[in-house]
């Protein structure tokens, strides 16, 4: 059963990562690929989480805070840049 539920979460995982990837190269606009690029990263942040929940690790902790921190200031600036423009 766990190798089923990890196999089934790396195939969605996968799944959602080609979408955003997809997503940032043919936004037809710079606020769907900001988008695109959180989605990505929350992906990230479910991957890592994923990983430190199997493993039983909690030194992975600090990197999903970095992750979100950054991610957080990213899509801030990007926002603040993209109203700037339309301004």
């Amino acid at each position: 059963m766990t190798v089923v539920l990890a196999v089934v979460l790396t195939v969605l995982l996968s799944v959602t990562a080609l979408l955003a990837l997809a997503r940032i190269y043919r936004g037809p606009s710079l606020l769907d690929r900001v988008i695109a690029a959180d989605l990505l990263l929350a992906t990230m942040l479910g991957s890592v989480g994923a990983e430190a929940a199997v493993t039983r690790h909690a030194t992975t902790l600090p990197v999903l805070v970095v992750l979100s921190l950054l991610g957080f200031v990213g899509s801030v600036a990007l926002v603040r840049f993209a109203a700037r423009e339309e301004a």
